[in-house]
This record gives C-alpha cells, structure tokens and sequence, in this order.
C-alpha cells in the first residue's frame, strides 16, 4: 500500500527531457534521480513541446534558410569575381564557430541544459573529432564543386543528399524507409542523371569540360558525406550518455567545426597560409580589398547560422528532417543563382527541378500523414488508460 501511495502521490515520477533515445541518472543531494529520456522526434510529432521548444525551432528554422542562401550566393560570389582558393573556401564554412559560444553562453546564463552529458566526455569528445574532420572534407568537396559549377546546378547535386540520408538514417538509426522515402530517392536520382546528360553547355565561362566533370563530381561526393554526416550527429546525440540539452548540442558543436577548421587549416599551410588571402585580396579580386575581407565575413557569419541549425534541427527532430529541411532550402538557392548571376534555366534544369520538388513534397506528405496517424493513435490509446 506504501507503494502504492507514493506512486500515486506522483513523489516518484522521473523528469523528463526531449532529447535522442535513451536513459541516463543524476545525483541530486545525494539521491540519485532517474531522467527518462524522450525520443528526438517528441518536439515535431507531437503537441507536448513547449513555447520555448517551438520558438527555438522556428529560430532554427529561419537560422538555416537564410544561412544556406547567403552561404551559397556569397561562395559562387567569390570564384566569380577573382577568388581561386578553394582551401580559403573551405577555411570560411567553419571558421566562424567561435560565434557558437554567444548560444552557449545565453544557455549557461538561463540555466538551461544541466543535464549529465557533456562533450567533456572522452568518448564525445573522439567523436566529435572524428565527425568535425569528416565535415572538413565535406567542404572541401563543396568548395570544389562551387567553384566549377553554376548555383543552380550544385544546388540541384547537392539536394541528392536527401536520397543518401534516407538510407544512412535507416542504416544508422534505425529510419523506417516507406514508399514516400523510395519515391523521393527516385525523384533525386532522376533529377541528377538529368544534369549529368549533355550537361558541358552549362558551365560557366572559362570553365573547361574536364573541370565541370570534376566539380559534378566532387558536388556528389559532398553530397554523400554531407548525407552521412546527419546520421552520424544524431547517432552521437542518442550515444550514452544522452544529449540532453541544446547548449551541449553547440558545445559538440564548437568541438566538430575547431575539427574542421583545424583540417582547413592545415590544407592552407601547405598551399601558402594567409598570405595567399593577402594576395588575393590585394590583386585578384576584382571587386577591391574592402570587398574581399567584406565577403569573407559575410560567408563565415552565413555558413555558421547555416550550421548551427543543421545541428539544432537535428537535436529537436531528426536527421532525416533536418536533411529535408536543408535539401528545400537546395530548391531556394537555384532560384537564387539564376537571379543573382543568370545562371542558365533549360528545359533538362526545369525537369530536374520539378523532380526534386515532387519528391521533397511526396515525402513531406508521408510525414504529414504518418504523424497524424501516430497523434491519433497515441490520443486513443491515452483515452483508454484514463477510463480505466
């Protein structure tokens, strides 16, 4: 009866936090207190988040939007008038994540996150390592790949990464793969074969043919890594211990980007370091020196808020959400490149843009439709325990 009682009286519930699968304990004045961890996907399935919740989603949201856009526009925008150096391009996705600490500073500052997972932790602390110089390559690849192709097309490339994601997420945790996932794996296939058929017409002035195959290329290398990536964060968040709390997302965070600035770095060292940047900045850019640094630090800010939110997306949904919100975010950036530097719009980028479109909805409303079977189906099944 004692039991009982104390249950009832609800003295004993765990507290619960919305993070990735798993469980974890902490001491509290010297008793130790269960925390039920919930799944990732709490925050998007269901209606029990917070307002805190929905705001610092929607912030995420718009964070990567507006990040992706920029972060692309501004990278062509550097080849295009004068850049060469794709090392300093890979150097500017990741060097901003100093900036990180601001987030983790106001976290500290609301007391938010005093969950027990830290990347302080050795085994956190390799795998962020490991993630951070997987991303190195990444965009290094990307880099590549922006600076041989049109926004367009690299942003058509790159929304591949959906169809890789799919399978990654299903590999890694565990992602049902469904007929809306399958169609969208085709749409995005389809959609890069057609750019691939006849596509030397598209390069852009003094680009040869053998470098527009090597840009494809690397554009769909990035795409595979960046797809692996996702996967991988998420796997790293729902680890034991736990990640329990956003700050402790943009502290491994800071550890992964250090990682691949430190890769960045070491590719600069050894193609002439910062003195290359002077030079450039000096006489190669043809828009001035102002110009230059100018759009050196609007990328660094761009692909930090672009990051930044891959990796919160990740944490308050899932990989494979985060990969469809970045792979819209692809769709956006074509319209962008035609307007921003008139890349061509033929009938084969059309198609292939209509491609991607059709899958990236067709999978939304999989999504739509399986989350409200889920809500209605949990609502019915929380109405039969209060009857009894």
């Amino acid at each position: 009866m004692e039991n009982k009682d104390h249950h009832e009286s609800g003295a004993a519930e765990p507290r619960e936090y919305v993070a990735g699968g798993g469980a974890a304990a902490c001491g509290s004045g010297g008793r130790e207190e269960t925390v039920v961890v919930m799944p990732i996907t709490n925050i998007r399935a269901s209606g029990s988040s917070t307002l805190g919740q929905r705001i610092l989603l929607a912030a995420n949201y718009c964070s990567l939007v507006v990040g992706s856009l920029a972060a692309t526009l501004l990278s062509r925008f550097y080849f295009v008038h004068g850049g060469s150096d794709r090392w300093v391009s890979t150097l500017v996705q990741c060097a901003g994540f100093p900036l990180l600490f601001i987030p983790i500073y106001f976290s500290r500052r609301s007391g938010a996150g005093t969950a027990c997972a830290s990347v302080l932790v050795p085994r956190l602390l390799v795998l962020c390592v490991l993630i951070g110089i997987l991303l190195g390559v990444n965009n290094f690849l990307i880099s590549w790949g922006v600076s041989y192709l049109p926004v367009s097309t690299s942003s058509l490339l790159l929304s591949s990464q959906l169809g890789f994601t799919l399978i990654l997420s299903a590999l890694l945790v565990h992602q049902p793969i469904r007929f809306p996932n399958v169609n969208c794996i085709l749409c995005l296939t389809l959609a890069s074969v057609l750019l691939a058929v006849n596509s030397s017409g598209d390069a852009p002035p003094g680009i040869v043919h053998s470098q527009y195959a090597l840009g494809f290329l690397a554009t769909l290398g990035a795409a595979v890594l960046f797809a692996l990536y996702l996967p991988l964060v998420q796997w790293t968040y729902q680890r034991p211990p736990a990640v329990e709390s956003f700050r402790t997302v943009m502290e491994m965070q800071v550890v992964m980007e250090a990682a691949a600035t430190g890769f960045a770095l070491v590719g600069m060292a050894m193609g002439g370091g910062f003195e290359q940047m002077g030079t450039e900045a000096a006489r190669e850019f043809d828009k001035g020196t102002a110009w230059y640094w100018a759009t050196i630090a609007a990328t660094v800010l761009s692909w930090q808020l672009c990051f930044m939110a891959t990796a919160g997306l990740v944490f308050l949904t899932s990989s494979l959400n985060s990969g469809i919100c970045s792979t819209a975010t692809l769709v956006v950036n074509v319209v962008g490149g035609v307007v921003a530097f008139g890349d061509s719009f033929g009938g084969q980028k059309a198609v292939a843009l209509v491609l991607c479109t059709w899958g990236f909805v067709s999978y939304l409303c999989g999504e739509y439709y399986k989350t409200k079977n889920t809500t209605t189906a949990a609502a019915a099944a929380a109405g039969i325990q209060l009857n009894h």
